[in-house]
């Protein structure tokens, strides 16, 4: 199946925003399965990049695209940060409660 390339990076983006989706709602096995399809598809478009170029018209949205996915992935840090400090907390033995 010969996908243009800009069809890549709107299913890299549609991934990216069902991981917000996902980690907004505290789901991290979701998130953690998105990222690995993300993983996919951005091994897909390296590999469609060296028999096809973008198209000129194209790159303006490109960069659309990529800038979404760029804020997404920031918000999907900034709500993963409480998780990842919960899991090294565990991983080290500390406990977030009093005894």
């Amino acid at each position: 199946m010969n996908e243009s390339l800009l069809s890549y990076y709107e299913a890299i983006e549609r991934a990216s925003s069902d991981m917000l989706s996902a980690a907004r709602d505290g789901n991290w096995d979701e998130v953690v399965k998105l990222e690995g399809a993300c993983a996919v598809l951005i091994s897909q478009l390296k590999q469609a990049a060296k028999d096809q170029a973008l198209k000129a018209e194209d790159n303006q949205v490109k960069s659309k695209i990529m800038q979404r996915i760029l804020l997404n992935d920031a918000e999907i840090r900034h709500l993963a940060e409480p998780w990842l400090e919960d899991l090294e907390n565990m991983m080290h033995g500390r406990s977030k409660t009093l005894h």
